[in-house]
C-alpha cells in the first residue's frame, strides 16, 4: 500500500504565509497556516495508506493527529527537500504540501495499477501533489521551484523519463488573501475557513 507524505513548515509567525502579511498580521498568517496544515493532515489521515509521513521544518504541535511519523526536512532548496522526502520511501508514495486545505481523502486515494506517476497541477503553475510508483529522487532534483513553469517542467521530467502519468484535479494554493478567500469558500466547514472567518472578525 501507499505512503502518504506531507511536506510542511511549523506554523510560526514570521516563518509561514508571509505573502498574507498584509492584510493579515504575522500571527494571523501563522494561524491560517496552522489551520491549513490541520485540514491537510486530517484529509491524509482519512485516506488509505500503509504509512503517513510528515516531513517537517520545525517541531510538531497540537495540530498533529495520531498516526503520523515525523522526520525533519533536509537542508537545501525545495527540489532537494522534495527529493529527500521521496528517498525515505521504498514503495509507492504520494506527496502533498500544506497549501491546499480543500484537499479530501478521495483526492488522495490513488491507484498505480495503470500508471507510474500521479501529478496534481496547481492554478499558479506549480503542483500540489506528486505520486510515484517507484520513488526516484532524481526526478525532482534540479526542477526550478516557485515559478509559473514549475509544474510544466516537473510533469515533462516525468514524461521524459518514460513514466505513464495521470493527472489529479487542478487545485488552488493558498498564497495570497484572495487565494485564502477562494479556498475557504471551497471547504467552508474546515478549520481553515473557520480561522479565516475569525481573522475577518478581528479586523
Amino acid at each position: 500500500m501507499i505512503t502518504l507524505l506531507v511536506i510542511a513548515k511549523e506554523p510560526r509567525p514570521g516563518r509561514v504565509k508571509t505573502r498574507l502579511t498584509p492584510p493579515f498580521s504575522p500571527e494571523q498568517a501563522a494561524g491560517l497556516a496552522e489551520a491549513a496544515l490541520a485540514d491537510t493532515l486530517r484529509a491524509v489521515a482519512g485516506a488509505p495508506a500503509a504509512r503517513r509521513l510528515l516531513v517537517l521544518d520545525g517541531r510538531p504541535g497540537r495540530w498533529l493527529p495520531p498516526g503520523f511519523d515525523v522526520v525533519p526536512q533536509c537542508a537545501g532548496g525545495l527540489d532537494a527537500r522534495l527529493a529527500d522526502a521521496f528517498a525515505r520511501c521504498s514503495g509507492p508514495a504520494l506527496l502533498i504540501g500544506m497549501d491546499t486545505p480543500q484537499v479530501t481523502p478521495d483526492l488522495l486515494t490513488v491507484d498505480f495499477a495503470d500508471c507510474d506517476a500521479w501529478f496534481g497541477p496547481a492554478e499558479d503553475g506549480g503542483f500540489w501533489a506528486l505520486g510515484l510508483a517507484r520513488p526516484e529522487p532524481g526526478l525532482l532534483r534540479g526542477v526550478p521551484m516557485s515559478t509559473p513553469q514549475t509544474g510544466a517542467v516537473q510533469r515533462e521530467r516525468l514524461v521524459a523519463a518514460g513514466l505513464r502519468v495521470r493527472d489529479l484535479p487542478r487545485l488552488r494554493d493558498v498564497d495570497t488573501a484572495a487565494d485564502a478567500r477562494a479556498v475557504a469558500a471551497l471547504a467552508p466547514h474546515g478549520a481553515f475557513a473557520a480561522r479565516l472567518a475569525g481573522c475577518a472578525a478581528d479586523r
